[in-house]
């Protein structure tokens, strides 16, 4: 993929804020209206483009989606050639409307494995939003975080056997600068949908400090509403860090 870091706005707000989510429950969306899943895809698809929408309009600037997982190549082959062709044709249908409406599109994620086309799609896809400033949107596709993790330290030591780095002068910056996600503002919140509570291997580094919000909703039925629901949740808790309240500190043991 095009690792490199999305054009930045002349004036960010004070605080960029970065939102993942793990789009959960096509599939079970569909077998509850006895639709086969790829209807429940494609309704997911419909889900991510009222998502971005929110997202602007709520003051998002970032948003990560986990659209196709390194896992996910062990789905019936069937399934897994109908999902590259909502790909497609999610590129095809949206792209023009992305650009005009200000959103800087990049892929995360390893490109070995993909068809060539959607490689080139999707290159093509950065290239011609790559200036935008209003929103931007990160699909992970072909995306596991633990082989991203394990490509960041491949790289890092490559570059120390050739003398490029010293081994110990490797930092936690240095290394995010070395996965696909680097350039990006820190996780703020994850998301999940359908109700299941686990990361399902999705960036397992960026979430060190991320809140987590896990929401009964089908991906299919998400939207505004949902969004909303989540970014006030997040907006209730209270983030320390690793530090302490300075009231609790003051208290004694």
């Amino acid at each position: 993929m095009d690792a490199r870091e999305p054009s930045r706005p002349e004036k960010l707000p004070a605080k960029p804020f970065h939102v993942a989510i793990i789009m959960d429950g096509n599939g079970r969306w569909a077998k509850e209206r006895g639709q086969i899943r790829t209807v429940g895809h494609k309704a997911g698809v419909d889900a991510l483009k009222r998502t971005i929408t929110a997202a602007v309009d709520l003051g998002v600037t970032h948003m990560t989606v986990f659209a196709f997982s390194t896992e996910n190549w062990r789905r019936p082959e069937a399934e897994v050639s109908d999902l590259m062709g909502l790909l497609r044709a999610f590129i095809k249908a949206d792209l023009a409307r992305l650009r005009r409406e200000g959103v800087c599109v990049r892929i995360v994620g390893q490109e070995a494995g993909l068809p060539r086309d959607i490689v080139d799609m999707v290159a093509d896809a950065h290239e011609q939003t790559k200036h935008n400033s209003r929103f931007f949107l990160q699909v992970a596709l072909n995306y596991g975080a633990q082989a991203d993790i394990v490509e960041a330290a491949k790289i890092l030591a490559h570059k120390a056997k050739a003398g490029e780095i010293d081994p110990s002068a490797i930092t936690a910056d240095s290394f995010a600068n070395s996965l696909s996600t680097h350039g990006l503002p820190p996780l703020d919140l994850l998301i999940r949908t359908s109700g299941e509570h686990r990361l399902s291997n999705f960036l397992l580094w960026e979430a060190a400090y991320a809140e987590f919000v896990f929401q009964d909703i089908l991906w299919p039925d998400y939207g505004h509403d949902a969004l909303k629901q989540a970014l006030d949740i997040f907006a209730r808790r209270n983030r320390r860090f690793g530090a302490v309240d300075p009231g609790h500190a003051a208290q004694p043991a």
